[in-house]
């Protein structure tokens, strides 16, 4: 009968283990919130929509760093057609930050002449009182029309990286933090150097006047036939507690050729099989 019962205690272990581990959340959760955003701006308007979304601590660059609620809460309604199409999309696997990318339009006239073609990234960040995803940064891009039709790259959280929840969020920020500033001195060094050893092999780059460059080794040649040169600050960063995927934002002074600029980036990291974060999607955008 002891016999029965330790076995009978053992196999309720096992099954309490295996019920507590979390289901990955579906990468179409944050495509839907994308959706359904782009939804909410076509039937209420451009800053209706923001403000209905916006995370406490949104932030959009206009061109600085300002938080989405003082931005559209001061201004008056916005005039324009503005819709987008989410063609890249990632989630944690508890789901508390996720991120889409892809192209979008803004018209603002009735003739295709008034059209503003560019691509955008948006980071979601779950609010804990509702679990809904609410928009944490947004930022864009322009350049010319489109040759053709982006496709589309949603994946699921890898079960793999999964880990237990963070019990000191400020030490996974600071990680991402530090991570962001090495590679911003690296970059003061040489370009080519930084990106080889912090962009991710399918790493995406998005840059003012150019559509998306996928691929480390085609953005190496994209970097270094454009003459590129940058010097960037870290200004804040974060992290899943499911520490597989993060954000880091800041500054940064981007010689190309012989035309200095200001530019605003955000970057989104993922961590690969070893445990090292690597930059998956990198984007800029002028300060003018």
């Amino acid at each position: 009968m002891k016999k029965i019962l330790l076995a009978a205690f053992l196999l309720a272990g096992v099954s309490a283990n295996v019920s507590a581990q979390k289901t990955p959340v579906e990468v179409s959760k944050v495509v839907n919130a994308e959706i359904d955003f782009n939804k909410l701006v076509e039937r209420k308007g451009i800053k209706a929509g923001f403000l209905a979304v916006a995370d406490p601590e949104g932030i959009v660059f206009k061109p600085n760093v300002v938080k989405i609620s003082e931005f559209y809460g001061t201004i008056d309604k916005m005039p324009g057609k503005l819709t987008w199409q989410p063609k890249v999309a990632r989630i944690s696997a508890n789901g508390d930050l996720a991120f889409t990318a892809g192209p979008y339009v803004y018209q603002n006239g009735k003739t295709d002449d008034d059209k503003v073609y560019g691509q955008y990234v948006s980071v979601w960040k779950r609010d804990a009182a509702d679990n809904k995803l609410k928009l944490l940064i947004d930022l864009g891009i322009q350049h010319p029309e489109p040759e053709a039709e982006a496709g589309t790259d949603f994946r699921e959280p890898d079960t793999a990286k999964q880990v237990a929840p963070s019990k000191d969020p400020f030490k996974g920020k600071d990680l991402i933090t530090g991570t962001d500033k090495t590679l911003n001195h690296s970059l003061d060094l040489s370009v080519l150097a930084a990106y080889k050893e912090f962009l991710s092999p399918e790493g995406m780059y998005y840059f003012p006047g150019f559509e998306p460059i996928v691929g480390r080794d085609k953005i190496s040649k994209f970097i270094a036939n454009e003459g590129i040169s940058i010097s960037a600050q870290t200004v804040n960063a974060g992290r899943s507690t499911s520490n597989d995927l993060a954000y880091s934002y800041g500054t940064a002074r981007i010689r190309k050729g012989n035309i200095v600029n200001n530019y605003n980036y955000v970057r989104i990291w993922e961590i690969d099989a070893t445990h090292k974060w690597n930059v998956l999607l990198e984007i800029f955008s002028t300060v003018e």
